[in-house]
């Protein structure tokens, strides 16, 4: 492990959480009324007074290192690093079109088997093959902390850009620090497919793929996008910076076929892709049946009963 002296550790811990997002994420902060705050990711996760508390966790603390550490899981000498190396000052919001700045990923430790990941997975309904493909190519990973699953976006030169985690054991879901949604998890290998696929996570990716296999389909050779998560846009022809990253990236494209969920914020989100992308042939696939995709692979494979079934 590392040295890390005193003056560095002290220097780290009078960095309180909400200045860090402020000047590092602070598209994550959510206003809350008073001096109160939640983070965009995380609603239970409330600051206040100095202090933070994720009450669905039943974690807290009062420094911003105890939140990296915490929960964003990165190692203790990473994140004493990232606070002292890079300096807090006032948060002057950025200028509306500014070309954003290159983001420093870290990601946390991997472990050296996906054991929890493929039961987690496959207990999901996605087919080993899939799952043993992602793994192959280092686009997922199992942490050493938690065990959580680890889907890791690219960018064209092969340089990691975007982490999600998702716990293999509860609800949790988060992003590695740093990450940049721009480069979310895909599997895109054949440089000459004409249609992308899009998909609000990984997992529903993944769901997609298993079906594929099902039917017979060369998933190999499709393209296929998650957003890393899709919002209900206040206004009309937003496309998602995951999509619109991929598309400048990859002229050939002349189709999209979105499996967005069946959700109010899905449908929204779907809406607002193709009212953007008007040069596009756009085609709106939701599930046909559950909520998102891995709804419809687990009702397929019997891993989940439908509402009428569930009702007699």
């Amino acid at each position: 492990m590392p040295y890390i002296n005193a003056e560095d550790i002290l220097a780290a811990r009078q960095i309180d959480l909400l200045s860090y997002l402020q000047t590092h994420e602070p598209g994550e902060l959510v206003k809350l009324p008073g001096n109160n705050y939640c983070t965009r990711e995380h609603d239970s996760l409330k600051i206040s007074n100095g202090k933070w508390h994720w009450f669905s966790r039943g974690i807290g603390g009062r420094t911003a290192l105890d939140y990296l550490v915490k929960v964003k899981e990165m190692s203790f000498p990473d994140a004493v690093r990232l606070l002292t190396g890079a300096p807090i000052q006032t948060y002057v919001p950025p200028k509306e079109h500014s070309a954003p700045k290159e983001r420093n990923l870290l990601l946390p430790e991997v472990d050296t088997n996906c054991d929890e990941v493929k039961k987690y997975l496959q207990g999901r309904g996605i087919h080993p093959i899939i799952i043993d493909y992602c793994i192959e190519n280092k686009l997922l990973f199992q942490t050493v902390n938690y065990k959580n699953a680890l889907f890791v976006g690219y960018d064209n030169t092969g340089k990691p850009r975007y982490g999600a985690l998702r716990s293999t054991f509860s609800s949790y879901k988060s992003e590695a620090t740093g990450s940049d949604k721009r480069y979310s998890f895909s599997i895109a290998a054949n440089p000459t497919a004409d249609t992308v696929h899009v998909f609000e996570s990984a997992i529903d990716l993944l769901s997609f793929a298993t079906l594929q296999l099902y039917e017979g389909g060369d998933w190999k050779s499709m393209s296929m996008l998650s957003l890393a998560g899709v919002f209900a846009p206040k206004r009309q022809g937003v496309v998602p910076v995951a999509l619109s990253r991929f598309l400048s990236e990859n002229p050939q494209i002349k189709t999209l076929r979105l499996h967005l969920d069946n959700d109010e914020v899905g449908r929204a989100a779907a809406a607002g892709i193709v009212e953007g992308l008007k040069d596009y042939t756009v085609i709106d696939e939701p599930p046909d049946s559950g909520k998102d995709v891995n709804e419809q692979l687990q009702l397929k494979v019997g891993l989940m009963k439908r509402k009428e079934d569930r009702d007699r």
